[in-house]
């Protein structure tokens, strides 16, 4: 709360404003700001600060007109919330401004962070409030035919909700009329110094998108001018199912979201739910949690390596590759008995503890991989034509990819050695020794080169935990696990329904709000999440790396042609879910 303080006092002499401290569980320096302070206040911890705050994290609002707990917060029907990091303090500044429900605007903040496009672009589209001189506010998640704002408190959570479908005449003309392109539309102009531009569609139904992903095109003849990316296809309002759920069955929703990282969704939930339920994970909990997310970190990059390679041509490595994959889900599936969802981590723990037998798949693993990389270094990353490829294509410096808030092996390609598992350690991180690969460029090879060593690196990690893992329960003793504890349930009635309500309906985690974001497979990944004191979250906020480095697309790609787009996508290692959620 100290350094909440100094803050405070700071924004007040510098500024003239009036802030309102809010304490928080996830011990995040959070303050209340006028909707007419809030874009000074934001332009001064960017620019003015001693040691500026140079990342917008995350911006999102939350309909607060159903929350009840809210003591000593200032009246607000909706709340916007700016997540800014600072690096130089590595620490995170939570900023909220209350919103009226007759005037649901307020300034824009991508003259400060051109990052703030697609967010607030987003919090239109899921809530319906104006960024005024947004350079271009429309839809972003929804069709742009849609009707409402999705994330509201009164739009309806399941189709069943809405009535049966229909589809008259009138509407499926203005449907057919909404899918015309006009470049105007996307921000774009038709023509310059009396010469045509082309557009060209790349997807959404594109080998190279992996995924559906559109992306127009403003061409020069073969050069790109532009270059627009259509989000949206794969949405399926993750958050607002998160509203839905207790906050036990929304586990497996996670698995869904980054599909290529499946634990390590479950850890990024679970580390906030855990922070405000107060609950510690045993050390044992601890070490099995990591050594688990640490061979998914393995898959996830063994796909995007395999799949890289043959967005450039390469068609064997994804062979190779894939059949490695299937050597690591061999050990998942031992363990979770299930392969790329495999829900296995618990409130407070993980399902149950390892099966007889784990550390030798583990180790046979371990000795399997290394050399498998040193073969597939001479077969891609030496390969001359991939070298062409991908040396000088899509490069960024460090300020841009902190302006548009790139994070993960990406950043570390452009140069700056941060990694959370170092900097914010989580779980037993801090106990363990690995190395935090960098890059110099930047580029399309910089971002292989970190990817592949990383996966070096887990093997690393996962060594020191197969050789030290303690000993112990893998589950906390804590009444609010997940399953909760069982040892009286037959001594008194009491307990039993207690036992009984805890497994049926899940904890009831204490009013308050959390984040505690982690380095996930592609990236920093963080859930923002907010109880009312009940079973399920009140807000649940996805915060996921890959929706803001397809947000740097056109950054990367202008000026360059079209197999470059190519290169370009494959090297940033997405997933769509992870963009659309």
């Amino acid at each position: 709360m100290t350094r909440g303080l100094v803050l405070d006092q700071d924004l007040e002499s510098e500024l003239g404003i009036t802030t309102v401290p809010q304490v928080v569980r996830d011990g995040i320096s959070t303050f209340w700001i006028s909707k007419s302070d809030i874009h000074e206040a934001i332009r001064s911890l960017r620019f003015q600060a001693p040691a500026p705050y140079t990342m917008l994290y995350d911006l999102t609002a939350i309909d607060e007109r159903g929350h009840t707990h809210r003591d000593g917060q200032p009246p607000s029907d909706f709340t916007i919330v700016y997540h800014l990091y600072s690096f130089d303090r590595n620490a995170y500044v939570r900023l909220k401004v209350a919103l009226s429900e007759n005037q649901l605007s307020l300034p824009t903040i991508t003259d400060i962070f051109p990052s703030a496009n697609w967010y607030e672009r987003e919090v239109w589209d899921m809530f319906g409030i104006v960024f005024d001189h947004h350079p271009h506010l429309e839809r972003i998640l929804m069709p742009r035919s849609w009707s409402g704002h999705p994330l509201r408190k009164d739009h309806p959570a399941r189709a069943t909700e809405m009535g049966p479908f229909r589809l008259p005449e009138e509407k499926e003309d203005a449907e057919q009329a909404a899918l015309q392109f006009h470049p105007e539309e996307w921000g774009m102009s038709r023509e310059h110094d009396g010469l045509d531009f082309l557009f060209l569609n790349v997807g959404p139904q594109h080998p190279g998108t992996h995924g559906v992903l559109r992306i127009a095109l403003q061409l020069d003849g073969e050069v790109i001018v532009d270059a627009v990316a259509d989000i949206g296809f794969h949405h399926r309002g993750a958050e607002k199912m998160g509203e839905r759920q207790t906050w036990h069955t929304y586990i497996p929703y996670t698995d869904r979201v980054d599909y290529l990282g499946g634990v390590m969704n479950n850890f990024a939930y679970l580390t906030t739910v855990e922070k405000l339920a107060g609950i510690t994970v045993p050390p044992r909990g601890q070490m099995i949690r990591v050594m688990m997310a640490e061979l998914f970190r393995i898959i996830n990059h063994l796909v995007w390596y395999g799949t890289f390679a043959q967005d450039l041509g390469q068609m064997s490595p994804v062979f190779y590759l894939f059949n490695d994959r299937e050597r690591a889900f061999g050990i998942v599936e031992a363990i979770c008995g299930a392969r790329m969802h495999p829900n296995w981590f618990r409130i407070g723990g993980v399902a149950q503890d390892l099966p007889n037998g784990w550390d030798q798949m583990f180790r046979e693993f371990l000795a399997y991989l290394p050399s498998r990389l040193d073969e597939y270094d001479r077969t891609v990353l030496r390969n001359r034509l991939f070298k062409v490829r991908t040396k000088g294509i899509g490069g960024c410096s460090i300020k841009e990819g902190i302006d548009w808030g790139m994070t993960g092996p990406n950043l570390r390609a452009c140069g700056l050695e941060w990694d959370f598992r170092k900097k914010q350690p989580y779980a037993c991180y801090d106990q363990l020794e690995f190395d935090i690969p960098v890059g110099t460029s930047g580029d399309c090879y910089d971002r292989a080169i970190i990817h592949v060593e990383e996966m070096r690196q887990s093997l690393r990690i996962i060594q020191q935990c197969v050789d030290n893992m303690p000993g112990g329960p893998c589950n906390a003793d804590h009444p609010l696990t997940m399953p909760p504890p069982k040892a009286r349930t037959m001594h008194d009635i009491e307990t039993l329904i207690h036992h009984f309500l805890g497994v049926s309906w899940g904890p009831v985690i204490p009013a308050g709000e959390a984040m505690v974001p982690i380095e996930g497979t592609k990236g920093n990944n963080g859930y923002y999440l907010v109880s009312d004191g009940g079973n399920g979250s009140y807000r649940t906020r996805i915060r996921t790396p890959s929706f803001a480095h397809m947000q740097m697309l056109p950054l990367l790609c202008r000026g360059l042609m079209i197999p470059d787009l190519l290169a370009i996508l494959g090297s940033l290692d997405y997933v769509l879910a992870d963009i659309d959620r």
